[in-house]
């Protein structure tokens, strides 16, 4: 069974593959790539049996009919993180809460920062319309820097190309190189919900919408949460 996702949810979904395989169901092949070719992809008609991108990816797949509108479901929460690089190969923590204060500390850091590096997909258009929004961008727009589709920024940042770097929390936990600061503060946070779909090119919808139940299940939920997602 075939399916595709973008990177920020590769890993919680090779995880719950593998438990689903244990639990007597088929095992889902996730090919993971940038958000935006993931979406293009299913559009174009390429065959895949499941879908896994952000929310508003999925409904507009659903509204042209190339995913089941009747299967889409939630099924975790990521929230953006700010991390720096860290000079050494162990791998980030998940931090306890959040990076700044509030918002005012968070652009303060954005003025301070020389290369600011960000995702591509929904939580990195957030983050470029918020600075418009805080009217930043004649400012700092120079020292935006754009990873390209598939490079995690936590690359970026353990190479030396950015020195503050904002990327979904489940992309950095885990990666040498960089320290995690904390998640964006409450009052400009970004958070993701992202969930999964059947397509409708799929080859065998029954099973692959049993698939899809088990990762929406209470079972598959200590999964992600490990993982650094949380719940919808």
């Amino acid at each position: 069974m075939k399916a595709i996702s973008s990177m920020a949810t590769r890993h919680v979904l090779a995880d719950l593959a593998a438990v689903a395989v244990d639990a007597g169901l088929p095992l889902v092949e996730v090919e993971s790539v940038g958000g935006v070719d993931a979406a293009e992809r299913v559009a174009a008609g390429e065959q895949f049996d499941l879908v896994f991108l952000a929310s508003g990816a999925l409904g507009k797949l659903a509204d042209s009919g190339h995913v089941d509108a009747a299967t889409v479901v939630p099924l975790m929460l990521s929230q953006v993180a700010v991390a720096v690089a860290s000079g050494s190969s162990e791998p980030a923590a998940r931090p306890d809460g959040a990076a700044f204060d509030d918002a005012a500390g968070l652009r303060e850091a954005l003025r301070a920062a020389k290369r600011i590096g960000y995702s591509t997909g929904p939580s990195g258009t957030a983050l470029v319309r918020m600075i418009e929004a805080w009217g930043m961008t004649e400012e700092i727009g120079d020292r935006l820097v754009q990873a390209r589709p598939g490079i995690p920024v936590a690359r970026s940042l353990a190479d030396g190309d950015v020195d503050l770097g904002f990327q979904q929390l489940s992309e950095l936990v885990g990666q040498p190189g960089v320290r995690i600061l904390g998640v964006m503060p409450p009052d400009c946070a970004i958070d993701t919900v992202f969930g999964g779909a059947v397509a409708t090119a799929s080859s065998d919808k029954d099973r692959a919408a049993e698939v899809l139940a088990f990762f929406a299940s209470a079972e598959a939920a200590p999964i992600k949460t490990a993982q650094a997602f949380g719940a919808p």
